[in-house]
């Protein structure tokens, strides 16, 4: 009895533990044994191993950054093939734009097993695609694309991602009843059902092809009145002269032509005559086209699910590089993955913060400092050109008492040289 109850305790914590299909923190440095570059093209963009300018933890927060601009990138992790048929599937990762992003996409394929990695291409046929894609101010849109029998269909709702350079956590639940969940940092973005958000099926009900609005179906619901007529005095020119202008005292009518007086909007213009509307006594109501099932509608409950999943990849394009991935999860236990998001935004999210804040406190003090550094040596210079100024004022002023001393020399030798001239004369005459 004992080992019988024993056993039902193992099958119960078996069945109470998440399944974790895949799962990659980078918390060791050998991520390239577990990530295959594709070959597909020559100057495929590259990766490497880093937590980025802000973080909590150095180590633990390295993930996947790219480092070209302009390039394709095309990276890929395999894992033991599942099905998601009859379970919960959850996708969820992490992205940093530390670049501030202008254009280019954050988002994951997940692959069927039979991908061949090093051939991995943006034509590869993938089951799912989701995250974010940035591309300008009008495109901040949350990719969510299933594959369906060949198509590649996108949700018809918009998901807005974010744009600063914080790491954010997005989250991807699709669930065995036709349902799913898109959340942003443990935040739900959007949720709905996957027959209503996307063109997986043809319509229920289309416009039966056999019915046509009757010729005697009168749907206007206003009518003119055939008893209103127009008033004898309705009709009134829309333009007329202005009665206020004057020909110029200059205009000559040889040379100018024949004076008209410009043309205004006669206040008395009162617009094309309409008869009144009554209501119409044949009213007969809006036609609506009759219904009928699509015969090619097929219901499916199974749009949720997938036979194969066996990799996980990044191919995507960026003009500036600098996007972090890192926190890759796959599961069938929404509240797990929702826990482990928790965690990532209490410890790497708040440690980043935290660095950044400080960062930019330190910046705002240097800049402070330069500014006063700069208002001390503005001072300064004025402070000089104003000692220059008095300096060539206090010269100005000397030159002009010295030109003043001078000019009164010149009077007194001038009236002295007078005055020896004028005692000279006398002599002169008597001389005479």
């Amino acid at each position: 009895m004992l080992k019988f109850v024993l056993l039902l305790s193992f099958v119960a914590v078996a069945l109470a533990e998440p399944s974790v299909y895949f799962k990659d923190y980078f918390a060791k440095n050998d991520w390239e044994k577990r990530w295959l570059t594709s070959e597909s093209k020559a100057d495929i963009g590259k990766f490497k191993l880093t937590a980025g300018k802000f973080y909590n933890d150095e180590e633990q927060d390295a993930g996947l950054q790219t480092t070209q601009d302009a390039r394709f990138y095309a990276v890929s992790s395999s894992f033991d093939s599942f099905s998601n048929k009859g379970k919960t599937l959850v996708v969820q990762f992490s992205v940093k734009h530390e670049q501030n992003i202008d254009c280019g996409g954050g988002y994951v394929k997940l692959f069927p097993g039979t991908l061949d990695q090093k051939k991995m291409t943006g034509d590869s046929e993938y089951n799912i695609m989701f995250g974010p894609d940035i591309c300008g101010p009008g495109t901040k849109k949350v990719h969510v694309i299933f594959q369906y029998k060949g198509k590649n269909l996108l949700i018809k709702k918009d998901i807005r991602c974010k744009d600063d350079e914080a790491t954010h956590v997005y989250t991807l639940i699709v669930k065995p009843d036709n349902t799913y969940e898109v959340l942003i940092d443990n935040t739900v973005a959007q949720t709905g059902g996957l027959e209503a958000d996307w063109d997986f099926l043809p319509a229920k009900e289309i416009k039966d092809p056999e019915a046509s609005k009757p010729e005697d179906w009168d749907d206007r619901e206003k009518i003119a009145d055939p008893t209103d007529t127009k008033p004898e005095d309705w009709e009134k020119p829309e333009h007329i002269a202005d009665p206020d202008a004057k020909k110029p005292e200059d205009w000559d009518d040889e040379m100018d032509g024949e004076w008209e007086a410009p043309m205004v909007d006669n206040p008395e213009y009162k617009g094309e005559w309409e008869p009144k509307q009554i209501d119409n006594p044949d009213y007969s109501g809006k036609w609506v086209h009759p219904m009928i099932p699509n015969p090619e509608y097929v219901a499916d409950d199974e749009l949720y699910a997938y036979e194969d999943f066996g990799v996980i990849g990044l191919d995507l394009w960026q003009v500036k590089s600098g996007t972090i991935f890192d926190n890759f999860l796959m599961t069938d236990d929404a509240d797990f993955a929702k826990s482990e998001c928790e965690n990532i935004l209490s410890t790497t999210v708040k440690g980043e913060k935290k660095m950044k804040d400080a960062h930019d406190e330190e910046e705002r003090k240097k800049r402070e400092e330069e500014e006063k550094k700069t208002a001390e040596e503005a001072d300064e210079e004025d402070a000089d050109a104003d000692a220059d100024a008095d300096a060539d004022a206090d010269d100005v002023d000397e030159d002009l008492e010295d030109a003043t001393d001078m000019d009164e020399d010149s009077i007194e030798a001038d009236e002295s040289e007078a005055e020896d001239a004028t005692e000279q004369e006398p002599a002169g005459k008597d001389e005479l």
